[in-house]
């Protein structure tokens, strides 16, 4: 059968009209999709170390990061705005809302994220084992074992004894407060290393502490690996940090398998680590010695850099404000009458420290010290009318709540009474964070704050020892 012209036109015309209906729709769809999409958070990015970034560095020196972040969350949302964090596009979440839902074990949107420079400074190591779910889970079974109920029930007599050799140490009729922050480094780092590595020589001590303070330093310094950054310094300060904790670790593995072979099974925190780390452990933790190193350093500066810190700032407060010495001494001096001559300190005894809790905990919400926690979107998702894209890092910050009027009214007084009765409502007061990433020291970080104020407080009564004039004057 012929074909003619007009056929041959006519279906090339159906052909050319099915192909623009198609197109057409597609670009309908693809409108209102895109109609339909929410923006991404409102705020700046930049080029690293400019502007933002420039501005965040300077508040991280001055221990004012929740000036940074409540600029911000005024300016551009109260619910989450976007920024840059050491050269990194990050959203940060802020309210209650924001803490509970980065809390939230969701996998399905969120997984953990450490930003580059901290592993750099912090190598976790491999030994080619996978740091997978069941390895996550030994690892907070082994620190429910090690870090809290019956271990931190010897951790107090280190902390009461390493607490009073500090004082034996005073000369002067009362410190100056950098002497009080001087001693309280000294004390929390001489108790971390006896507690974690098993170590009370003061020369090893002072070799660690020189390196683990260098690498402070570079925690809140530019993450620039230049030669002559501190930086730089920082982490060839790591590695040699690492080496001397590699060399302890295989001390300790020898002298782990001749306790066990004598059936001694009185394991301090690194022997359990060690043994934890066998194929026939009952955690089922299993880690190589770079890994164990990693874990190890990350316990030392964990409970040394903010610690000493906020135990500082602690004594600034008792020294600024009489009325709060007095009820603190009153508490103390009550749990001091019901101990015997030299008798140390026991966990009871912590326990018992109520008020001087609520001391330290409205210290700890004045202070927010660092620039919280991170995560990752696995997918991209909406929160608070706006689009997460997949990839994006994520942070919370405890100075978005900490600072909020809308949580602590007149957020700027220090107050201890916030925290009597039930407390601040839920994911408000998250100095530790939360969810299944909550710090596991954050008992451990009780305890070693309150054995100190206790022994400052009852060694400073009646005298102005320790603490500045006018509260000797008051006591």
């Amino acid at each position: 059968m012929a074909v003619s012209m007009s056929d041959i036109l006519l279906f090339l015309l159906s052909v050319t009209t099915y192909v623009l209906f198609l197109y057409s729709t597609k670009l309908f769809l693809r409108r209102r999709n895109s109609e339909e999409l929410k923006p991404i958070p409102p705020g700046k990015t930049d080029w690293p170390f400019f502007r933002e970034s420039q501005d965040l560095y300077s508040k991280m020196q001055g221990n004012a990061v929740h000036e940074f972040v409540l600029e911000r969350c005024n300016k551009y949302s109260s619910k989450i705005f976007k920024t840059s964090v050491m050269g990194q596009t990050v959203a940060v979440f802020s309210g209650a809302e924001g803490n509970k839902f980065l809390f939230s074990n969701q996998p399905e949107l969120l997984t953990h994220w450490v930003p580059g420079y901290i592993t750099k400074l912090f190598p976790s190591g491999n030994d080619g084992i996978k740091d997978d779910a069941k390895q996550i889970l030994a690892k907070r079974l082994f620190f429910k074992s090690t870090l809290k109920g019956d271990a931190l029930r010897s951790y107090v007599r280190i902390f009461d004894a390493t607490a009073k050799q500090q004082l034996l140490t005073v000369q002067t009729d009362w410190m100056k407060p950098e002497e009080v922050s001087e001693m309280a480094r000294r004390y929390t780092f001489t108790s971390g290393c006896k507690i974690f590595l098993g170590i009370g020589d003061k020369r090893k001590i002072d070799e660690l502490e020189e390196y683990i303070n260098m690498v402070e330093i570079g925690l809140t310094s530019k993450p620039i690996n230049l030669p002559g950054t501190a930086f730089h310094r920082a982490i060839k300060t790591s590695k040699n940090l690492f080496r001397e904790l590699g060399a302890i670790i295989r001390q300790r593995k020898t002298e782990t398998t001749n306790c066990s072979s004598s059936g001694d099974e009185d394991f301090d925190f690194i022997s359990q680590l060690i043994q934890s780390s066998t194929r026939d452990n009952r955690h089922g933790l299993m880690l190589g010695e770079s890994q164990m190193g990693s874990f190890l350093a990350g316990l030392l500066m964990g409970s040394y850099s903010g610690l000493h810190t906020t135990i500082t700032q602690v004594i600034k407060h008792l020294a600024e404000f009489p009325q709060v010495y007095q009820l603190v001494l009153k508490e103390q001096e009550e749990i001091a009458s019901s101990k015997g001559v030299n008798e140390t300190l026991q966990w009871e005894d912590v326990r018992k420290m109520k008020y001087s809790w609520n001391v330290v905990c409205e210290t700890l919400r004045l202070s927010a010290l660092g620039i919280g926690g991170f995560k990752e979107a696995v997918n991209g998702f909406e929160y608070g009318g706006y689009t997460i894209p997949k990839g994006w890092k994520l942070q919370w910050s405890a100075a978005a709540t900490h600072r909020n009027p809308e949580y602590f009214p007149d957020p700027d007084k220090f107050d201890p009474s916030r925290f009597e009765g039930d407390g601040p409502a839920p994911y408000t007061f998250v100095p530790f964070g939360g969810g299944i990433r909550m710090c596991p020291g954050n008992e451990y970080a009780r305890f070693a704050i309150l054995v100190f104020i206790h022994n400052v407080v009852i060694n400073s009564a009646g005298t102005s020892k320790l603490l500045p004039p006018k509260l000797g004057a008051v006591a």
